[in-house]
């Protein structure tokens, strides 16, 4: 069997494992949701600046939903499954037959990705049906290469970052501690436009601002032109292959003594 046909049989298992766990599922599926939910009714769906014009709260977090929900997918979800698997010696096992390794981690990858996308439509089709969010129709090409590759770069970094993990307890601690806080000021849960520069500026060192402003773009009602955001996107991009290189160099697929 080709390893192309693997890699496929291994999204299939780990879509079984979590339709397995079935509280795991629901709730991957409803934390965006949550969030919109609740950012929404804190802040007020009320009207807000956005180049060109103004717009309702509920776009603006549609946008920023939908970059969070694939980096929480790609980096987070592969981050913890992978340094899971690590401590329990799974990886080391499988690394023994004869499954090709970058099948396994693309397997698990594309998964994560897939995942990613669905839950970026279900924010998208909850903030239409609920908000009245206008979903982007001529800027969609941007905005499915924004997510593209932000999901291909935040798998990457999620796999380098498992590198790190010194064991399953710690995990958890590890891979929120790095990407939660930069959450809070890259423009994603709470609009930068008052904010210091040298937050701003700082934020603009780590992608995920990059990602939020090249998802919002393309979901901006008044954007004149195709939508695209090269510059966030390079690096966004940039951020993905130097995490790449980094996990290719440093990857362990034995557990931590």
């Amino acid at each position: 069997m080709s390893g192309l046909r693997l890699a496929l049989r291994q999204v299939g298992y780990e879509n079984r494992s979590m339709r397995r766990n079935p509280a795991s599922a629901f709730f991957t599926a409803i934390f965006p949701l949550i969030f919109l939910v609740v950012f929404t009714a804190v802040f007020g769906n009320r009207e807000i600046p956005v180049e060109g014009g103004t717009t309702s709260m509920a776009t603006y977090y549609v946008a920023s939903i939908a970059a969070y929900s694939v980096i929480n997918a790609c980096y987070t979800n592969v981050a913890m499954n992978v340094a899971f698997a690590q401590d329990l010696g799974q990886l080391k096992r499988l690394r023994g037959t004869p499954l090709p390794a970058w099948a396994l981690l693309g397997g698990k990858v594309l998964h994560a990705v897939l995942i990613g996308l669905v839950l970026v439509v279900i924010v998208a089709a909850f903030g239409w049906v609920f908000y009245g969010v206008d979903l982007p129709t001529r800027t969609l090409p941007a905005a499915l290469l924004a997510l593209a590759v932000g999901s291909a770069a935040f798998a990457a970094m999620g796999i380098a970052v498992a590198t790190i993990v010194p064991n399953s307890d710690a995990a958890p601690a590890v891979v929120n501690g790095i990407m939660l806080p930069l959450t809070f000021i890259s423009d994603l849960f709470i609009p930068m436009q008052s904010a210091p520069e040298w937050l701003t500026t700082f934020a603009s060192l780590f992608p995920l601002r990059h990602m939020a402003i090249a998802v919002r773009t393309a979901f901006n009602p008044f954007e004149s032109g195709l939508g695209y955001e090269p510059m966030h996107l390079a690096i966004v991009a940039a951020w993905g292959l130097a995490a790449a290189l980094f996990a290719s160099r440093y990857f362990r697929w034995e557990p931590r003594r």
